[in-house]
């Protein structure tokens, strides 16, 4: 999904049509510190700018793309320190690619696991089942 800035100030709902997410999850990254707290109209209403909006769609461009609260704390500091290399947001990225790799490789395992099991599985109305027993079994 493309997440793009409009050029004036958008209030929250607004907002959360415009990149397809949750007011809560705007709340929620307002909590955790990840979006800063936004301008107040007069009437007490939440705009966000431009660049809040450029920076609400690197939090959720970079959590779509798996990065955690704690990886994504770290980009963004870079990117807020404006002198960040190119080298330093490769390194972070490496990380991240070696812990989908991790987690990938688990999947595949669980799967292997799962099919396994399921495959001595007949179905039907019979009382006894591999999978239960399989889940049933001590270590």
């Amino acid at each position: 999904m493309a997440f793009a800035a409009t050029d004036r100030p958008l209030k929250r709902g607004a907002l959360a049509r415009r990149f397809g997410c949750n007011i809560e999850t705007i709340r929620y990254y307002e909590n955790i510190a990840l979006l800063p707290a936004p301008e107040r109209t007069r009437s007490g209403h939440r705009i966000y700018s431009p660049a809040d909006q450029t920076r609400l769609g690197f939090i959720l461009r970079a959590r779509e793309l798996g990065f955690s609260v704690e990886e994504l704390r770290s980009l963004l500091s870079l990117a807020d320190s404006h002198e960040y290399t190119c080298g330093e947001v490769l390194t972070l990225t490496r990380g991240h690619l070696t812990d989908i790799r991790a987690r990938i490789k688990d999947l595949a395992r669980l799967e292997h696991t799962l099919a396994d099991i399921s495959a001595q599985c007949e179905g039907g109305d019979v009382p006894h089942c591999p999978v239960m027993d399989a889940l049933l079994k001590d270590g």
